[in-house]
């Protein structure tokens, strides 16, 4: 195939997308939804990295614990935010259709929560069937384990977005009534729990207390979107939330000694993502608030068949990209771990010579990840052809993959 039958077929690929996506399709969002997804990956691949020990077992391992000028790069690539306002926004549209075609609240909701689980189910017992075969061909079961981590890592997302997903027809009742406000009662949850625990008083709170931000702190920025497609947020409310959520998060580093990464360090007293701190919130206000503001830009500016064509194609491979993107990184950086320390690979991250070595390496992560979804993403269609003898066997394989990914067994 030469150079030219290449080009000719992918500018007809790009020309079939854009002509047969609808003219009412909210180009703006899918570009912030694509935008978005693409960061995960990114984030975990440039701010995660191994050591390996004397017995070639792969350890988990951070540039953010050698570098601290690498934190303010978490603030860009933590864009969880700007997903769960997209989701919210979508949420919205989805629900509304339904209703119009007459589907009650609990078949959408099952088709959205059906969506989310099986790409998860999949995942998961692929790698509780493959655990086995790796530990006999040699594979040390630390690095199983540090692998299990890994992969299951971005898996407690999909946990929480089917949760607030689930909370929709509530969060459309909350829009309404209080319009773009709905969503300042789950700030302020958030930081009353941050003041409990970070306050005078954090000596005697209890270890679990953190947890009761998981919800309200992600619900924030899906409940910000719910209003943005109800129209109760226009262009003045993406000015204060952009405003508002810069001069928080600002007052938080300075004034409040919050951590700057966005992400866990290894070996750090606090994190601000697990569960998430007022300065996720606040970073996701000042997110969201551009969001708005640039959507129209972004929609123009995706009117280009070019540029339209891979975002189509990323939002398509959603979950994929989610839920495979850090085996694609295990598939390169298990079989080096065979050769001991590889820049950028499975030496440790604590060098400027390991930035760059990792910056080359991203490519061919990216190139696994494409060609696992190419098999992977039969996870996110309808298991037709699956008996409920297989089905059951998934989830039992899930199940167990699951309780030895979080050390339980």
């Amino acid at each position: 195939m030469t150079l030219a039958t290449v080009r000719a077929s992918a500018a007809s690929a790009v020309a079939t997308i854009d002509a047969r996506t609808p003219a009412h399709r909210d180009r703006a969002v899918d570009g912030l939804r694509a935008l978005a997804l693409l960061a995960v990956p990114t984030g975990h691949w440039l701010l995660g990295g191994f050591t390996v020990d004397t017995q070639g077992a792969l350890h988990n391992a951070s540039p953010l614990s050698a570098f601290g000028f690498f934190a303010p790069l978490s603030w860009v690539l933590q864009m969880l935010g700007v997903f769960f306002l997209v989701g919210g926004y979508a949420s919205v549209l989805s629900y509304r259709r339904a209703q119009e075609r007459g589907t009650s609240t609990a078949r959408w909701l099952r088709g959205r929560l059906v969506r989310l689980g099986r790409p998860v189910l999949g995942v998961t017992a692929v790698w509780a069937a493959v655990i086995p075969v790796l530990y006999a061909l040699g594979v040390p079961g630390t690095t199983l384990r540090t692998g299990s981590t890994l992969v299951i890592q971005p898996l407690w997302f999909v946990g929480v977005y089917t949760v607030v997903t689930a909370l929709t027809p509530w969060c459309i009742r909350a829009s309404r009534r209080l319009g773009g406000w709905a969503a300042a009662p789950l700030l302020g949850s958030v930081a009353a729990v941050d003041f409990l625990r970070y306050g005078p008083f954090a000596q005697s709170m209890p270890s679990w207390l953190s947890l009761l931000n998981l919800l309200p702190g992600w619900m924030f920025a899906y409940q910000l979107g719910v209003c943005w497609g109800e129209k109760r947020l226009g262009r003045r409310g993406a000015w204060v939330l952009l405003v508002g959520g810069a001069v928080l998060f600002a007052a938080l580093l300075v004034v409040f000694h919050y951590p700057t990464s966005m992400v866990g360090v290894p070996g750090a007293e606090r994190t601000n993502s697990h569960p998430p701190s007022l300065l996720v919130l606040a970073l996701a206000a000042a997110q969201s608030g551009t969001a708005m503001l640039l959507r129209d830009r972004i929609g123009r500016l995706l009117r280009r068949p070019v540029l339209w064509a891979p975002v189509v194609v990323i939002n398509l491979s959603a979950m994929t990209i989610l839920c495979w993107h850090q085996t694609a990184m295990l598939a390169a950086a298990v079989p080096a771990s065979f050769a001991g320390a590889i820049p950028g690979l499975t030496a440790a991250p604590d060098t400027l010579a390991w930035i760059a070595a990792r910056l080359a390496w991203l490519p061919l992560f990216a190139a696994l990840l494409a060609l696992t979804g190419r098999y992977a993403r039969g996870f996110e269609s309808p298991w037709k052809q699956a008996s409920r003898g297989r089905r059951a066997l998934a989830g039992l394989l899930a199940a167990g993959f699951t309780v030895f990914a979080l050390g339980l067994a």
